[in-house]
């Protein structure tokens, strides 16, 4: 009897439980972040957290809650694996019982996530990875994306470098983000020509070897002669760039996009060099860009950067999407919400194209000036390449 009792007991206990937390995560949004707090991308992800946490403090009014609801967060480290993002996200999606996921840094990692978002049915929100095919061939409906694609980046940078007379060698990472860059670049490169591709892995140390095979096939073709670095995690090429001294030499020029502000320190050997980047923090001209920088500096006495941004946008996304929801994190519901739905961003206005769940977003065209005040080189702007000045293709197939 006394089994019988102290079981029943257990029994209820559980209940009561399981009815606790039943309770209590009604009451809460749980949003599962996860990104390379480890390896090479490691500065990206631990920008991207940063930012996502200010963004939510700031579009709740720093009280992390929404529709009487509080935001929780779920920290979660994918090692820049591919094969580990996807168990993260299976067990943040099962285990954690999260309403939305956001992440990974790394496109490999993202592809390999793609398929799990759609089989929980729940909504991924990419941020940073930029590989195209994300939003691409390998899309489903589950997925949005507020950083910006492979196709941005180059529709961007073909306003800077895509002119005739102009000659073109590539140096990129050899994975999905390098390939799907280079693969929208030269769809976007119309009058200039591409001559060589130059693929190495993410983390290498020595880019001798690959530089001058570059060299090899530039140095002797007439007109502009660039290299065009795509390049993610550190180490990067830039420094191995300026020791060579490929103008002054063989009159080869270095032609890139933005960076994270360490990066761009080698930038300040290049002044006048022109290109496209995502985000710098003395760009954009908004309330919520001079908030993010003003806090930034506040709490770390450095200003935002690349990722930092874009962390902050992913903020803004979902705050603005459970807002209009009143908090209801049904799937379906958000899906129908975020679909062509606007957001403000440190950026500036972003929208989630309906097609494919691509944020369409300002991009920039700088010039780099050697400011003796910073550390790194200074991108100027020369002008804001709006969402309605580059066609950037639907590559689904929705």
């Amino acid at each position: 009897m006394f089994h019988a009792t102290r079981r029943l007991a257990v029994i209820a206990l559980a209940c009561t439980a399981s009815l606790a937390f039943a309770q209590s995560s009604k009451s809460e949004i749980r949003i599962a972040h996860i990104h390379s707090k480890t390896g090479p991308l490691e500065a990206y992800a631990k920008q991207t957290h940063t930012g996502l946490m200010m963004g939510l403090k700031y579009a709740t009014g720093g009280t992390m809650m929404v529709g009487g609801k509080k935001i929780v967060v779920i920290e979660k480290d994918d090692q820049g694996k591919p094969d580990v993002g996807k168990s993260l996200l299976a067990a943040a999606y099962a285990d954690d019982k999260a309403d939305i996921a956001i992440g990974p840094t790394a496109s490999p990692v993202a592809l390999a996530m793609l398929p799990v978002a759609e089989e929980y049915r729940k909504i991924l929100l990419v941020e940073p990875a930029v590989a195209d095919s994300i939003t691409g061939d390998k899309w489903n409906k589950y997925i949005f994306r507020t950083g910006r694609n492979s196709s941005q980046d180059a529709a961007a940078n073909a306003v800077a470098l895509d002119a005739p007379n102009n000659v073109i060698g590539v140096l990129a990472n050899d994975n999905a983000f390098g390939r799907d860059a280079v693969k929208a670049s030269k769809d976007f490169t119309k009058k200039a020509k591409i001559v060589h591709e130059e693929y190495l892995p993410v983390g290498t140390t020595d880019f001798t070897a690959g530089l001058l095979r570059l060299v090899d096939k530039l140095k002797d073709q007439p007109g502009n002669k660039y290299i065009s670095v795509v390049w993610s995690g550190a180490p990067t090429p830039f420094a191995k760039i300026a020791e060579m001294e490929l103008d002054k030499r063989y009159g080869i020029k270095l032609a890139t996009g933005g960076n994270i502000l360490p990066a761009m320190v080698a930038y300040k050997q290049f002044p006048g060099m022109e290109g496209a980047l995502y985000y710098y923090f003395g760009i954009p001209k908004n309330p919520i860009n001079e908030h993010m920088v003003a806090e930034h500096y506040r709490e770390f006495k450095q200003p935002p950067d690349f990722f930092t941004a874009g962390g902050f946008s992913a903020a803004m996304a979902v705050v603005t999407a459970l807002k209009k929801t009143n908090g209801d994190t049904n799937t379906d519901k958000l899906i129908q919400t975020m679909e062509g739905m606007s957001f403000d961003t440190p950026k500036g206005t972003m929208t989630f194209r309906k097609e494919d769940h691509q944020a369409l977003q300002s991009m920039y065209h700088f010039r780099i000036k050697a400011d003796p005040a910073f550390a790194w080189g200074v991108p100027e702007l020369v002008r804001e390449i709006k969402p309605e000045d580059m066609n950037i293709p639907i590559r689904n197939k929705r």
